[in-house]
């Protein structure tokens, strides 16, 4: 976790926190609900990872980023419109 990365907990509406994952929909049944990282995971540096946002191992978010949903392994997440899968996920 890069300096001044972030996991909010709480959803802006107060709302129960649902996980997304691979076209599942998880009620947690919870108000507050950090993120999920897997290993190996690196988030840059400013980057906020939203209420049940799930990040595959061995992917890389970049700073200043702002990370909803799911984030599949070994990709690297430059904004919500740019993900892409690494060439060696192990890198």
């Amino acid at each position: 976790m890069g300096a001044g990365a972030i996991t909010s907990n709480v959803k802006s509406d107060k709302s129960l926190v649902i996980v997304s994952a691979e076209g599942l929909k998880i009620e947690t049944g919870l108000k507050k609900f950090g993120a999920m990282l897997g290993d190996r995971v690196e988030v840059g540096c400013n980057s906020v990872l939203n209420p049940g946002t799930v990040i595959g191992k061995d992917s890389n978010i970049y700073p200043l980023s702002a990370v909803r949903g799911y984030v599949k392994k070994g990709s690297i997440y430059k904004n919500r419109n740019e993900i892409v899968e690494k060439s060696d996920p192990t890198n």
